[in-house]
Order: structure tokens, then C-alpha cells, then sequence
């Protein structure tokens, strides 16, 4: 006799094939049966509602929140029951005792500090087991590329030597063994950002030999945006290594309707057999950490040096006209709209008047200069500040979306005042929007986007798919009424449509309330 029986239920499977109606059976954490007559202790009526694999995130920033909330509400409530850690070139192993207390500031705009959090683990391993003490969904890491440069070169700008190349190609082989499935990079952040494409290419020879693949967040999704895929796609050609593009997105107001240009880089590249993935959220507005917007040059050194540099008058100037005059690389070489940029999140209680309003507003309000507001509020908050980047365009979106090399990816901050929605709407956000509401998708299609591929990006062989002895990771939801219900003045407000989710064959949601389970655990890539 089966744990529990789904009675039912319309099966999208994963693959994109037309769905079909079976009962499914659980057993152990896994699926058991697909049919008919199924025994089991528990019996849900799953008629009228669809049964997927659980959504894989591949591009999640829930490094932390995943351990200080490991019930993790924002995403097993819209039916994520995989994520991909250690995005953009930065996060919290491989690291040492300096650098980890260097990436706790640097960060918190994005995850938070903690206090009192414990800090018990200073390798990829380390972390991996610490994930494995109790979590609500599953998580995959990619090792941070910033991280490494910070062990080995530290905050300078110049190319790593010889020796600090094979440091870090050796951290690299390392982590990758301990069961990290790639390498990640920030290549707008520092300090990933100073790295050549040939540290990228040698760093990705070794990601490569251990069948893992790289994801990198390019040097720029604005002015440069083609060149900067194009050296992506090169790095991945010359290295051998798989690219998944992170948030494959082409933004800001000289990118509008250019979407097809980039689609025709990767379709050339594939068919030359480069093997290529990405990944977006369906969302109009970014999502990052304030002081992301300085040029390269005013945070080498790191945290410290750019708040001395941020209290110098003479340098202030300088940093303004290439901020708002020429467009930093920090913002993408674009110069910056003030009125785009929305502080979403900040430390200190005496700044919270700024959160919900763009720095063109606030500064009108407090009769200042836009620039002087920036300023002030990084120094204050000592860096720790979120914003939201209005930069986006919906006909890129789309087309982007409807790419077959396409998965799903939240890219969501789960901490600050007004968080981005997507970190708790972005999956339910697809079916609602892209597949009931426009048609851009197909129900199956979408699905398979959000499951089934990008399980074979990462190369799991037992997940993302509804088969008999697959992992029971599974949403059953309501193809008429699910739908993201946060918004970006309420952001943390559960989905609707989504009454059951299950991971490892526990249910994490249960007629619509979570359960508080914690069945997650570490997946840990197999060379």
C-alpha cells in the first residue's frame, strides 16, 4: 500500500508532451505508480487540478533565508521544490574567516545578517551539510566565482597572478567535488568583476572536467548587453564548458525590442553545438544591492575603501559624473535614471521614509540632489541598501520566454522592507500571466520550462519529471486560479491556486497551509 494516493489529476509530466489523467501513487518519497487502482494510506481527489514536477528555481538568492526560515514559505507556497544557491559570483563558501566577514556586509542588502546566526561552516562541503540538518526544499550550489577571487587576490583590480589562478582553479576543484554543480559570476560586481576572460576561461576548463556547467550574470544587461553575452558564449566555446545564462534578460531604454538579436547569437551558437541554457523571471523591473550602481574603480578594495572613497568631496564628483554622465559599469554603461531606481530595502530605521519611492522622488521631497541622496544613504546604511531597477521591457520578456532553451528562475531577495514579488509570485506569476492570460506558453509547455529542462540542465536523473521512480517532487494546482498575488507594495502574499506541494514525498503545503516540514536536503552533483 502506497503513503498516498492522487487521485485524478491532469499530469503534465515535464517533457512538454500533451498531458494525460492518472492516478499517482507515493511510496518512500518516491512514485511509486502512474494509473489506476492505487492503494495507499492517504487518498486526495485530485480531479479538476494538474500535477507537475515541482518547479526547479534556478537562479535563487535564499542562501541564507533557507537556514535562518528553513519552512521557507515564499517559495514551497507557489510550488518550488528544487532551487539553484550561490548565484551571481557571490555568496557564502568557499570562504575564509576574513572573507566571510567582508561578504556578511557586503550582502546584506541581499540576505540579510542575521544576529546570532551561526556561521558553523567555511567550505562548499561545510555548507552542503549544514543544508542537510533540516530545510523545506531541496538546494543545488554553484561555487561563486567572486568568492574565489576574494580568497586568493582579494579587492584588487588587476589580473591574478599565476599562483592565484591555480588557488583558485584548485578552491574550484575542490568545491565542484565536494558536490557544488558549477560556477557562478557577478561579472557587474565586485570582485568577480575584475576577472579577464581568459581567468574565466581557465576557471571554466576545470568547471567543465567535473561536469558541471557555468552561470554567469554578465558584464552588462545595458549598453554592452550583446558584447557581453558574445563573450559569454566565447568563454563556454573555448573552455568546453555548458553556459547557462543567469536572468537572460535585455534591459534598460537601448535594448528595447533587441530581444531577437540575442536569440540569434545562442541559435547560431547552438547549432555550432555549443550547449547553451538560460533562465528569466516574468517580471519587468531588476532587483539588486544600492551600491551595485558605483563604477568598478570606487569599490576595489572593498567595503571600506568605497565608503572612504563616498566621504571624499573631490571623489564624490568624479564617481557622479560617471554615474550619471557617462553610465559606470557598475550600471550597466548607462547613464543612471534616478526616477528608475526604487529603494526597496534599508537597515537603518531612520532611513525607512526612502522605501517605495525612487531616488528622484526622494530627493525632490527632501529638497536635494538625487546624487547626494545616493551618497549619503550608502554611507549611512554602510552599503547594506536594496533597490528595484525599473529597466525592463515586456516584448523581450516574452520573446525570451518562448526560447527552447528557456527555464525559470526567481532571481528573488527574500529580506528588506519591499522585496521584488518574484521571490514569492514568480512561478505561479508564468501560468497565470504567460500561459491563461496571453497564451505566450502552453500549459505543457510551460511546465516543461520550469521542470523537466531544467532538471537536465543540472543533470538530475531523478527529478523534474512525474515517472515512477522519480523523487516525489510535486505541486498539484488549479490551471483556472493560480495566480502570484504579491505585489510590489504587498510582496510577501502566498499564491493562490496551489493546494498541495510535496518534496521527497512529504507534503511541505497541504490543502493550501503549510506544514512546516522540513523534507529538503542538498543535492550534490555526480561527476
Amino acid at each position: 500500500m502506497d503513503d498516498v494516493v492522487l487521485r485524478g489529476p491532469l499530469i503534465a509530466d515535464g517533457t512538454g508532451a500533451p498531458a494525460y489523467q492518472a492516478d499517482v501513487g507515493i511510496k518512500d518519497g518516491v512514485i511509486s505508480s502512474i494509473g489506476s487502482g492505487i492503494s495507499a494510506t492517504r487518498s486526495i481527489d485530485a480531479d479538476g487540478l494538474v500535477l507537475a514536477p515541482g518547479f526547479i528555481d534556478m537562479h535563487s538568492h535564499s542562501d541564507l533565508r533557507i537556514l535562518a526560515e528553513p519552512d521557507h514559505l515564499a517559495k514551497v507556497s507557489q510550488g518550488v521544490t528544487t532551487e539553484v544557491l550561490g548565484q551571481d559570483g557571490l555568496s557564502y563558501a568557499p570562504v575564509n574567516d576574513e572573507v566571510l566577514a567582508t561578504l556578511r556586509g557586503q550582502l546584506a542588502g541581499w540576505n540579510d545578517d542575521p544576529p546570532g546566526f551561526d556561521w558553523n561552516w567555511r567550505s562548499v562541503g561545510q555548507y552542503l551539510d549544514r543544508l542537510d540538518q533540516g530545510i523545506a526544499v531541496n538546494a543545488a550550489y554553484l561555487v561563486p566565482q567572486g568568492t574565489l577571487r576574494m580568497l586568493a587576490v582579494g579587492w584588487e583590480d588587476r589580473p591574478a597572478t599565476g599562483a592565484e589562478l591555480l588557488a583558485m582553479k584548485d578552491e574550484l576543484a575542490k568545491s565542484l567535488a565536494e558536490g557544488a554543480f558549477g560556477m557562478s559570476s557577478g561579472l557587474t560586481y565586485t570582485p568577480g568583476m575584475y576577472a579577464d576572460t581568459s581567468e574565466l576561461v581557465q576557471l571554466c576548463e576545470v568547471v567543465g572536467s567535473h561536469g558541471g556547467f557555468y552561470s554567469p550574470h554578465h558584464r552588462s544587461y545595458g549598453a554592452g548587453a550583446l558584447e557581453a553575452y558574445a563573450e559569454m558564449v566565447d568563454v563556454s566555446k573555448r573552455s568546453g564548458c555548458p553556459l547557462h545564462l543567469a536572468h537572460a534578460t535585455m534591459n534598460f531604454p537601448v535594448n528595447k525590442g533587441r530581444a531577437p538579436e540575442l536569440l540569434a547569437l545562442l541559435d547560431d551558437a547552438i547549432a555550432g553545438g555549443a550547449d547553451i541554457s538560460l533562465d528569466t523571471y516574468p517580471y519587468l523591473p531588476g532587483a539588486t544591492y544600492l551600491s551595485a550602481l558605483l563604477p568598478s574603480w570606487a569599490t576595489e578594495g572593498g567595503p571600506d575603501s568605497a565608503l572612504a572613497r563616498l566621504s571624499d568631496v573631490d571623489t564624490r564628483e568624479r564617481i557622479r559624473a560617471e554615474i550619471e554622465e557617462i553610465g559606470s559599469d557598475g550600471c550597466h554603461g548607462v547613464p543612471v535614471d534616478w526616477d528608475s531606481i526604487e529603494i526597496n530595502g534599508v537597515r537603518n530605521d531612520r532611513n525607512a521614509h526612502l522605501v517605495g519611492a525612487s531616488v528622484l522622488r526622494s530627493a525632490a521631497r527632501l529638497g536635494r540632489t538625487p546624487a547626494d541622496l545616493y551618497f549619503d544613504v550608502l554611507v549611512d546604511e554602510r552599503l547594506g541598501t536594496s533597490c528595484l531597477m525599473h529597466v525592463g521591457h515586456e516584448e523581450n520578456v516574452q520573446a525570451i520566454m518562448r526560447h527552447p532553451a528557456h527555464t525559470g528562475g526567481s532571481d528573488g531577495l527574500l529580506v528588506g522592507d519591499r522585496p521584488h514579488p518574484r521571490a514569492w509570485g514568480t512561478f505561479p506569476r508564468y501560468f497565470a500571466r504567460y500561459v491563461r492570460e496571453l497564451g505566450v506558453l502552453s500549459l505543457e509547455e510551460c511546465v516543461e520550462h520550469l521542470t523537466g529542462r531544467a532538471a537536465k540542465r543540472l543533470r538530475l536523473t531523478d527529478r523534474g519529471l512525474v515517472r515512477e521512480g522519480f523523487a516525489a517532487d510535486l505541486v498539484l494546482f488549479d490551471a483556472a486560479t493560480i495566480a502570484d498575488t504579491a505585489t510590489f507594495d504587498q510582496p510577501r502574499q502566498q499564491a493562490t491556486g496551489i493546494p498541495f506541494v510535496f518534496c521527497n514525498g512529504v507534503p511541505v503545503i497541504d490543502d493550501g497551509t503549510a506544514t512546516g516540514a522540513l523534507p529538503g536536503h542538498s543535492l550534490r552533483s555526480r561527476p
